[in-house]
């Protein structure tokens, strides 16, 4: 199965084991919940579904590989204790606490959270004298005396053999007591990923050009040469880096992260050209309706390949844009709520001004802090958080400059800078949806509705921005051609779920009064 559908199962196979009766037991014991086993190559994102699952789920996650520990680091070390039997003292060994397992109630005190994922990543790479002992684990969840917590489910991960030496190939009774996934490469898949991830344009406009080139592994006479998800993804991150340090680009940084030479070499070619259009066909021109007819005639004479570019450099430009327009009414409507306490507050306070500002940034920072500390926090909620934060910041200094202490004062002042805010949204807003229409407008006037149709709208579908921004303020051009293409169906469903998962009340200023 692909990286996506093993979350899936994984997710399932954690909600179901977290499961407790009406007498607040778990349904299924912990000597009966079995591991995960996820064994799939190199790079595919293995470690990252734990942490997104970890997020998802609002549980807890301790991380391991194994590849480093000795029987020593894993169990614990001897120690000498004196016990009596019958009448006579006996000295007996016994082990301190697993370093592992110490890390899971450090874990339970620093966050708070009883439930989490022990995650042991490289478990088939464990050392010779550490194996039995993993037997015991997977099955008893021990290491010694030490038990994992209750509440803490073990999810491993390993690489087939063919893709590392240190691989030991686990036996019938240890795989009767582990859930084995196998996971394959999946381009597609990893591209849902990549948009919300934001990947490099250049990175993803090539993918679909050479989909073969995505995840490679092979044994030529100098040695391995591989590609994988992992390093086009650090690959990227570099490239802006590099683009925003004004550093070049060229095959010596790229083949320190695709160890393929002949990728790497059809890459740095291929990111070359993919400037070279960006500056020939004055994207923004495209985009604000104005391009010349001498660079629709020459997208439109263009080969395949420049065509799938060009394409792909006007939705990486759209994608950005609706990306700033779903981060910032987010963040506009976790804003407007707070103003709605600060509303009511307002009415009955006593104190200046400044000073219930100043209380709300410590609750909303201290908060903040909370969530950072007792749960992975994705990109886009920690953007939010700290995007209230400087608001409120903000707020109080300009009611300091004007010298305003008084609270209802104090409130329509806030309340007028937040919408200048809002207008400035729309404003934006506004301007995206009139580049959206322009996307396909060009693409009509230029290509009519043939691939290059196919791939922007197919494209913007599993775009997770672009397809949440679709679903709040629609497209006529994108639905028109939706259904043209027949695509119309899968889209409604995308779109429901994001609705469902997305639910997000309009901002009204009046409520504010």
């Amino acid at each position: 199965m692909n990286i996506k559908e093993a979350k899936e199962e994984i997710q399932r196979a954690i909600t179901s084991y977290l499961e407790k009766d009406e007498f607040g037991e778990y349904v299924i014991s912990r000597v009966r919940q079995r591991p995960v086993l996820l064994i799939g190559a190199p790079g595919i994102g293995k470690t990252a579904i734990m942490e997104q699952i970890s997020e998802e789920l609002g549980i807890g996650l301790v991380s391991y590989s194994m590849t480093h520990h000795t029987r020593q680091s894993a169990i614990g070390l001897p120690k000498i204790e004196t016990r009596t039997f019958g009448d006579k003292e006996y000295m007996v060994s016994e082990y301190t606490m697993s370093e592992i397992v110490a890390s899971v109630y450090e874990c339970i005190e620093e966050t708070g959270l009883q439930e989490g994922i022990l995650f042991l990543d490289e478990i088939n790479c464990v050392s010779e004298t550490l194996a039995p002992a993993m037997l015991q684990f997977l099955q008893y969840k021990t290491f010694g005396k030490h038990e994992v917590p209750e509440g803490w489910i073990i999810a491993t991960a390993g690489n087939p053999p063919e893709h590392n030496k240190s691989v030991r190939e686990f036996d019938i009774v240890t795989l009767d007591r582990v859930k084995k996934i196998v996971v394959e490469p999946d381009y597609e898949v990893w591209k849902e990923y990549a948009y919300k991830k934001q990947v490099h344009a250049a990175v993803t406009t090539y993918l679909e050009i050479k989909k073969n080139d995505f995840y490679r592994i092979e044994t030529t006479i100098d040695g391995m040469e591989f590609v994988t998800a992992r390093g086009w993804d650090d690959l990227s991150t570099m490239i802006k880096l590099y683009e925003k340090q004004g550093y070049t680009v060229d095959e010596r940084l790229i083949a320190q992260y695709l160890q393929h030479a002949k990728v790497a070499k059809d890459f740095a070619i291929y990111y070359d050209l993919y400037n070279k259009y960006k500056s020939d066909y004055q994207i923004s021109s495209i985009l604000d309706g104005t391009y010349s007819d001498e660079i629709a005639e020459r997208a439109k004479n263009a080969k395949f390949d420049e065509r799938l570019t060009v394409v792909g450099l006007l939705l990486e430009a759209v994608s950005q844009r609706v990306k700033e327009d779903i981060e910032t009414e987010d963040y506009i409507s976790e804003l407007h709520k707070l103003l709605l306490e600060f509303r009511e507050v307002s009415k009955v306070a006593a104190e200046t001004v400044d000073s219930i500002i100043g209380k709300y940034i410590v609750l909303r920072t201290s908060r903040y802090r909370d969530e950072k500390r007792t749960t992975i926090l994705s990109r886009e909620r920690e953007l939010i958080l700290r995007r209230v934060i400087l608001s409120l910041e903000n707020y109080r200094a300009v009611l300091r400059q004007e010298g305003i202490t008084d609270v209802k004062e104090g409130f329509e002042r806030v309340k007028a800078i937040f919408a200048e805010t809002v207008a400035d949204m729309k404003a934006h807003l506004s301007e995206t949806q009139n580049m959206l229409e322009n996307l396909f407008l060009f693409i009509e006037d230029v290509y009519g509705s043939e691939q290059e149709m196919l791939v922007a709208v197919t494209e913007m579908t599993v775009n997770y921005y672009s397809a949440k921004f679709i679903s709040r303020y629609g497209c006529d051009k994108y639905f028109e051609h939706n259904k043209e293409l027949l695509v119309y169906e899968r889209q409604q469903e995308l779109l429901s779920e994001i609705m469902l998962l997305n639910e997000n009340e309009e901002i009204n200023l009046d409520v504010l009064s």
